[in-house]
Parts: C-alpha cells; sequence; structure tokens
C-alpha cells in the first residue's frame, strides 16, 4: 500500500518515484545508484560521477556541458557521493523550472530527461572509451579532496575513529574510495568498471513537480539506454555485535587542539520500532544545543569547544565528537562517559524531552518545504524496507516516554574512544 503520496512504477530495471504536485516552481529529480561497499570497486564507483560530469556524446566538451545547463534557463546539476549503511550511494541532483513559468517552446522536463539520461548513459568517449584527459584530470580531482581531509581535523579525527571501529566491515571506508587505488586506474579500466556499474547498481530515480508517473516512464523509455540485466535492491543493514572491551586509540600528528571521538554501536536502526527512541536518545545526548553534551561537557565544564553526537540508523552507531584540550582528555572522556551514563540510568528530565520532541518536530516540518528533502527521506524507505511516513515518524517521535529513552541509551554501547593529540608530551 502507498501510505506516501510517491507514485511508483519501473522501467528498464529502474524503479520510479514520483510526486505529483503543484506546490513547487521547479521540478527536482534525484537519481540514486547504489552499490555494495567493497574494498576492489569503491575508488572506481567514486570516480565514475566525475567522469561523467565532465561530458557527453552531444556536449564533449565540459563548457558544451555546462553551456546546456544554461539552455534549460540555468537548470541546476550536480551530484553527491555518500555512504549509507555498507552500500556507496551515487545521487545525481536536477533542478529545473516548471514551463508554466517561462516561455520555452520544448518541454523543459522532456529536455532536462534527454540531458540526465546522456550524462548517465552516453558519456564522452574516444577510441570506444573514456576520454584519457578527462580521466586523469579527475582522478587527480579525487585524489586532492581524499588528501584534504587530514587538513580538516574535525572531519579526519571522526573518519579515522571509524575506521579503527570498524576496521573488518565495509563501512570503514571513504565513499571516495582509496588514494593508494587511483594510480592504476586508466581510461578502460574506469570503463568496464561504469559498465559493471550501470548494469548492477540498485538504481531509484525521483522526481517531485507538476508530472505525472506515466510521463516519467515515457522519458525513461525515451532517453535512458539502459540494459540491465535485472532489478537491482537494497538489503537492510543487520548490525554488527562485536565483543569485545572498549578501544583506546590515540594517534599523534601536528595539532593544537585535541579532537576526541567516541563510536557506540547500537542493535537499533530505520526499521526498528524503536527507531523514534533512539533518534530522541540521541537528541538528548548531543543532537542539539540543550543537550548533555554541549550543556555538561562544553558549558558547565568548559571542557570542549564543541560537542556532540550523531546517529547513524542505516547502520546501527553512534559518533561523539569533540575538540578538547589536550591535558584535558581524561577529564573529558570522564565526563562524557557520565552523559552516557545518566541516560541509561534515566536521568532525563522532561525539558530535555520536551525540547528534544520540538527540535524533531521542527526538522520534519521544514522538511516538507523542500522537494529534495521529501526525496531524500523516502529514500530511506528503500534502504531499509521500512514504509513510515514523516507524520508516523512525527508521531512516534512524540508518543516516546523516558523509560523508552532509557531502553534505547541501554543498547548504544560504546566500543571506540579515538584521540587526536599532539606530537609532544607523553
Amino acid at each position: 500500500m502507498n501510505i506516501t503520496g510517491f507514485e511508483r512504477g519501473t522501467r528498464r530495471q529502474l524503479r520510479i518515484h514520483v510526486l505529483p504536485t503543484k506546490r513547487f516552481k521547479t521540478f527536482a529529480i534525484s537519481l540514486y545508484a547504489g552499490t555494495p561497499l567493497r574494498e576492489e570497486t569503491v575508488t572506481r564507483v567514486g570516480l565514475i560521477p566525475f567522469v561523467l560530469r565532465r561530458g557527453t556524446e552531444s556536449f564533449p566538451q565540459t563548457t558544451q556541458f555546462r553551456e546546456q545547463l544554461e539552455q534549460l534557463y540555468g537548470a541546476g546539476f550536480g551530484f553527491d557521493i555518500y555512504k549509507r549503511g555498507d552500500y556507496q550511494i551515487v545521487q545525481f541532483r536536477m533542478d529545473t523550472i516548471n514551463d508554466s513559468f517561462v516561455s520555452s517552446p520544448d518541454s523543459l522536463l522532456d529536455r532536462s530527461f534527454a540531458f540526465l539520461g546522456e550524462v548517465l548513459t552516453r558519456p564522452a568517449m574516444e577510441n570506444g572509451t573514456f576520454r584519457t584527459d578527462y580521466v586523469q584530470q579527475e582522478r587527480e580531482n579525487v585524489r586532492k579532496k581524499l588528501e584534504s581531509i587530514v587538513n580538516d581535523k574535525m572531519r579526519y579525527a571522526a573518519e579515522r575513529c571509524m575506521e579503527e571501529m570498524c576496521k573488518d566491515e565495509p563501512y570503514r571506508l571513504h565513499p571516495l574510495g582509496q588514494r593508494s587505488d587511483l594510480e592504476n586506474i586508466d581510461a578502460q579500466g574506469l570503463y568496464q568498471a561504469y559498465g559493471d556499474w550501470l548494469n548492477h547498481a540498485s538504481m531509484d530515480l525521483y522526481v517531485v513537480g507538476d508530472t505525472t508517473l506515466d510521463e516519467i516512464e515515457k522519458y525513461v523509455d525515451r532517453y535512458f539506454q539502459l540494459n540491465r540485466s535485472a532489478e537491482a535492491g537494497y538489503v537492510p543493514e543487520q548490525p554488527k555485535s562485536v565483543e569485545r572491551d572498549v578501544q583506546t586509540v590515540v594517534e599523534r600528528l601536528d595539532v593544537n587542539q585535541g579532537k576526541l571521538n567516541m563510536g557506540l554501536r547500537t542493535p537499533i536502526t530505520y526499521g526498528d520500532d524503536r527507531y523514534a527512541s533512539a533518534l530522541m536518545y540521541n537528541g538528548i545526548l548531543g543532537g542539539y544545543p540543550h543537550s548533555k553534551l554541549f550543556v555538561n561537557v562544553r558549558e558547565k565544564e568548559s571542557l570542549a569547544y564543541y560537542a556532540s553526537s550523531r546517529y547513524d540508523g542505516h547502520k546501527g552507531i553512534g559518533t561523539i565528537q569533540s575538540g578538547i584540550e589536550i591535558p584535558n582528555y581524561e577529564k573529558a572522556v570522564s565526563i562524557i562517559r557520565k552523559q552516557l551514563e545518566d541516560t541509561q540510568n534515566g536521568a532525563i528530565t522532561e525539558l530535555e524531552m520536551t525540547q528534544t520532541q520540538a527540535m524533531i518536530r521542527n526538522l520534519l516540518k521544514e522538511m516538507q518545504d523542500s522537494a529534495f528533502e521529501m526525496i531524500a527521506y523516502d529514500f530511506n524507505r528503500q534502504l531499509s524496507g521500512k514504509e513510515r511516513t514523516v507524520d508516523e515518524l512525527l508521531s512516534q517521535v512524540e508518543a516516546v516516554k523516558v523509560q523508552d529513552v532509557q531502553d534505547a541509551a541501554r543498547t548504544f554501547r560504546l566500543d571506540t574512544i579515538y584521540f587526536l593529540r599532539d606530537q609532544k608530551g607523553e
């Protein structure tokens, strides 16, 4: 039963999701292509969209490619690469103005799909493969992006904490891949990887705007030259249970401020009926300015420049990140542990409950004002196999009690403490 408002269909082993609405002046188009995170494929898959955005069969020069977007009344086009659970997701996005707001002789939605279909299935070629210059240039671009992570110490510490915590799991991999693999990627090898990715990735096409499922299916038939052997789907994440003592990892670099990160594991994922309770737990612990970590670690004790928590509901992992003075390490660890214990013991005030519910409520309501946020929310359904509307999640959040948060907190088990500190001292 469809309870989300999206109409759904399938063409060329590509799942299609359309939300017909007149609320927006533009069409929001998102194409998700997901593959399992694997060490042997992650770097090539991460490089593919960078090469695809350089040019197509009809617009082989990058300047021509960009000019075509201007011809579409300045349509927006871009892509993201990220991980959700143990999947590497490539997302292409287009934002095209509705024809009724411009005097275009042709349908801009039709032309946008012609463009997107060509980007995906008819890239710029030379001698039957990708252009060597594009592959070399984008390979260098990705290398610089990966190298830049170490310059952002907050981001670096978060990545390293997950690498140590999940050292035997695909989740340790960065969605852009590994620098050590880049030098061995040439145009021909990448083109072969592209063909495999095009045929085997799990693909979902989303459109929000004044259109219909029937119209979008016709565009896919017309412009997406796909010859996929089978429809690929996602397997919902089964949280990994690791029975071990808390591991502590200390890394030394040339830094002035320490970065203290912690990783926690929980069996609660997006598809779990306790998901709303886990969201509330994360919000009370460190998700918002009123949270325990912010108030007690940063404000009261003045131990941290920042202190917050995040929850990955597709992996079953919680993370805590903080920036501290290096001599304050032991005290900061102790006080952060105290916040974890307090939530497990039910030391949660009604004010913390109502403030957190209000913050989550606002975020969920704001989501309805953005077509791309609505798309991203519905995509959770594909990843998890769980059908849950925004209104349903909001009702579940507002029904959460202190005991529910306490029960959720007891499932979050501290796994890894990672500390990035200076090269001096003991």
